[in-house]
């Protein structure tokens, strides 16, 4: 039994190692032999086990069942440890993706586009008066989201995300939503968030890229942890395109309905936000073929609103769809809105309110101080007393015609109208600022007021008033003057005699205020100007005798302000065309504060002002009574007719109007013979014609107020008529003329009085310099010896008829350098005489 049992272990062994040998080829070892011999495809550890088994005797204890081979098409289906596997590598993928992009994104500064807006100007009342998007090229204009409606905030809510105020900034659901509601047919809906809107607009751009939707994504992530929801809508309600040019809210409702944003109902409201969604293909105006489309669409918000609580279903129901006004062209600057936006943006920035490339930048909201109706009564009274009467193919000067005007408030300072032209995109020159045209004799009120002012007297120190007698022959030669021959004519050579400054003024006579101001001292005269509120350095307002017939060439403006002075009594507040600027609808610009101050005497304003009163009743500007109030005010023509002056004023409004002549192509200068179909162009004609129809249509409804006058005194006292052997306003030919029982000396009163040109105390002077050997006084007044610093000889203070021997030609008006024979021709051989034109 032994040996039997030993033999069959020997046999099993036995047949083991003979199956090993015949699997091992070369020197295999036993592990191998056994793989062989339990067939290919069992693993080297089933080898073993299997040889342990064997060597053990176990027969197989603890050997793994083999697995099935997959075949057929169960060998393409994953198992599930390979889906589990995926799955865990493929999320943690996107958290490392998520975590890197969270980290590499940051939020960029806001792209060029979302930054620019327009400028935005409006009338005193709030109204726009024009949306200049000249240097951002865009119009927007930002505002708050407390100058939004409620009901416009809901709309666009209700349109582009209703759940914008609860979900986080980037919402998967609103993309699955979006997709559903536009398969059903219920209207499109944005899959992105309002944030994510925001941040395309605002910080990116529009292109349809993968890198933009992944900036996208990580930005809104970051935006949301950083700013309010409140702060996120606003911005999107700003950056946002509505069509017709419109950029933001409050420049599409302008665009669309003409209102603020914070006037929109409900129903404005749901159009302009169905517009986000397709801006040109929802706009019924342009595209009335998709109006069905677009109420749809409108039919959508209003039902989100009413759906959300922001709306009420009797409300809802109620309403109608509103149609926009007609598209024009935006609100650019044509008529005379461009000449208005000039002006104001040349005030602010030379007033060192803003500066030009603040302007630039955009965002401003400038309240000006024009007054619609106002505004609208100029630009028609031009039309009707002007243009509407001009034949530009039969009449040749009809096509040099060019108007401007100005009207201010006395009392305030502020511009209320403005006329600049007849359409700025034709016209570029504002006829109101410009100042090329000589103001003509509009001038001449100045030279009575610095009359007054200085209590200056004539020649033989007759008080001036406007009842002092001057010799009003034309072409008579100025006295008194050191600086040369001075002998303007009046107009159509016309003389008048003795003539009290009163009818003087009524009938504009040079030869009478060329004395005057030389009477007066044409630096003084000068200076009242100044003061009154012509600038300084006004081109040709220089201190010579020619200055009385207004050589100088101030704006229209300008001499608006000057007449307003006169109209407040001599006090100057000085001109404003700003009530208030915003920034970015919140921010506000401090404004210079109102100055008014004391320019000239109320006596010499008001005196002033009663002989210009006599002008509008009794002189050239009769057509001023159409006005049918009190009336002041002043006729000027330019030299040779290029320009034809009114200004004039009642005690509420200061107002001037100058029509001009100007050739189209080449910008010259023109004369406007025969322009209407009228021999000439006078300020009695179309400017004052224009004055009257504005002021009336402007003043309409007010109160009629009359005139409160404070007169210097004497101004109601008449004075004697010349003696005919004596000239009061040189000194005579005898120079001891007396007319109120003083004595003259060559320009003096008394044993030591001075005016300009005359004597202090014993020793003469001139305003030339002092006079060489002293002047002795022999009872009648005879003055012997004394030559001025030009080399000319006076006698008794008088200049020869304006003539100086070794004087030298001034045709500048200026004093003669020393040479033979010096003549002052203000301006150019007698080319001051028609500047003083009525």
């Amino acid at each position: 039994m032994a040996g039997g049992a030993a033999a069959a272990a020997q046999a099993a062994a036995g047949s083991g190692a003979a199956k090993g040998a015949r699997a091992a080829t070369a020197g295999a070892g036993a592990a191998k032999a056994g793989a062989a011999a339990a067939g290919a495809g069992n693993t080297t550890a089933d080898t073993a086990n299997a040889d342990s088994g064997g060597t053990g005797g176990g027969g197989g204890k603890g050997k793994k069942p083999k697995r099935p081979k997959r075949t057929g098409w169960r060998r393409l289906v994953p198992t599930w440890r390979m889906l589990l596997g995926t799955f865990v590598i493929g999320v943690m993928l996107i958290i490392g993706l998520l975590f890197l992009g969270y980290s590499l994104v940051q939020i960029p500064s806001a792209n060029a586009l979302a930054t620019k807006q327009s400028n935005v100007y409006l009338y005193s009342d709030g109204s726009q008066l024009a949306r200049d998007t000249r240097d951002s090229k865009v119009n927007r204009e930002n505002v708050s989201l407390a100058q939004v409606s409620k009901a416009a905030q809901h709309a666009v809510l209700a349109a582009e995300d209703r759940d914008f105020y609860s979900e986080s900034a980037v919402d998967p659901k609103a993309m699955l939503r979006a997709g559903w509601n536009t398969a059903l047919g219920k209207g499109k809906q944005s899959g992105s968030t309002i944030t994510q809107q925001y941040v395309k607009n605002y910080y990116l751009g529009q292109e349809q890229t993968v890198t933009r939707k992944a900036k996208e994504f990580f930005i809104s992530i970051k935006l949301d942890r950083e700013k309010s929801k409140d702060e996120i809508l606003e911005g999107y309600l700003n950056t946002s395109y509505f069509g017709r040019s419109a950029y933001g809210i409050q420049a599409a409702a302008q665009a669309y309905y003409g209102k603020d944003a914070t006037d929109l109902d409900p129903a404005r409201a749901a159009y302009l936000a169905a517009l986000v969604n397709a801006p040109s293909e929802y706009d019924v105006v342009a595209h009335p073929e998709n109006k069905p489309a677009a109420v749809a669409r409108w039919n959508y918000v209003l039902d989100g609103m009413v759906k959300e609580g922001w709306l009420g279903k009797g409300e809802r129901a109620g309403l109608k769809f509103p149609t926009p006004k007609d598209q024009t062209v935006p609100n650019g600057l044509s008529g005379q809105r461009g000449y208005l936006v000039d002006a104001v943006r040349q005030y602010l920035i030379s007033n060192d309110i803003v500066t030009a490339d603040q302007l630039a930048a955009g965002g401003y909201r400038i309240t000006t101080t024009i007054q619609k109706n106002r505004q609208n009564a100029f630009v028609k009274a031009v039309d009707d007393q002007l243009i509407s009467k001009l034949d530009k193919k039969n009449r040749k000067a009809d096509n040099y015609v060019r108007a401007g005007g100005a009207s201010v408030d006395p009392k305030t300072g502020k511009i209320v109208a403005m006329y600049g032209g007849i359409d700025y995109v034709k016209q570029f020159t504002n006829g109101a600022t410009r100042g090329d045209f000589q103001v003509g004799s509009t001038f001449k009120p100045f030279v009575f007021t610095s009359a007054v002012q200085n209590s200056s007297t004539t020649q033989d120190g007759r008080p001036i008033t406007p009842n002092t007698i001057y010799d009003g022959t034309t072409r008579r030669p100025v006295q008194g003057w050191p600086g040369g021959a001075y002998n303007p004519a009046n107009e159509d050579e016309k003389s008048y005699g003795d003539i009290p400054v009163r009818k003087a003024t009524d009938l504009s006579v040079n030869a009478v205020y060329a004395q005057m101001a030389v009477d007066v001292g044409p630096d003084r005269v000068k200076q009242t100007a100044v003061d009154l509120g012509i600038p300084e350095h006004t081109k040709d307002l220089q201190p010579y005798p020619s200055i009385a017939l207004g050589t100088a060439t101030a704006s229209v403006l300008d001499m608006a302000e000057a007449y307003a002075t006169l109209a407040n009594h001599g006090q100057r507040a000085t001109y404003t065309m700003v009530e208030k600027v915003t920034k970015d609808g919140t921010q506000q610009v401090e404004l210079p504060q109102r100055q008014t101050r004391r320019a000239v005497t109320r006596e010499a304003a008001d005196t002033t002002t009663s002989i210009l009163q006599s002008v509008v009743d009794n002189g050239t500007a009769v057509a001023a009574q159409a006005a049918g109030r009190p009336a002041a005010g002043k006729t000027g023509t330019a030299e040779e007719d290029t320009a034809a002056w009114f200004a004039g004023y009642t005690p509420e409004l200061a107002t001037v109007v100058s029509v001009m002549g100007q050739d189209p192509v080449t910008a010259a200068h023109k004369s406007l013979y025969y322009a209407l179909g009228q021999p000439r162009m006078n300020g009695g004609g179309p400017p004052t014609a224009i004055w009257a129809q504005y002021t009336r249509d402007a003043l309409k409804g007010k109160p009629v107020s009359d005139f409160d006058l404070q007169l210097q005194p004497g101004a109601d006292k008449t004075q004697a008529p010349l003696d005919p052997s004596a000239d009061p306003s040189t000194g005579g030919p005898d120079d001891g003329v007396t007319t109120d029982g003083s004595t003259t000396d060559g320009g003096t009163t008394g044993s030591t009085p001075s005016t300009d040109g005359g004597t202090t105390g014993s020793t003469p002077t001139t305003d030339g310099g002092a006079t060489d050997g002293g002047a002795t006084t022999d009872g009648g007044g005879t003055t012997t010896g004394g030559t001025t610093d030009g080399g000319g000889t006076t006698t008794g203070g008088d200049t020869n008829g304006g003539l100086t021997t070794g004087g030298g030609t001034d045709t500048g008006g200026g004093t003669p350098g020393g040479g033979t024979g010096g003549v002052d021709t203000g301006g150019g051989t007698d080319s001051g005489a028609t500047a003083g034109q009525p």
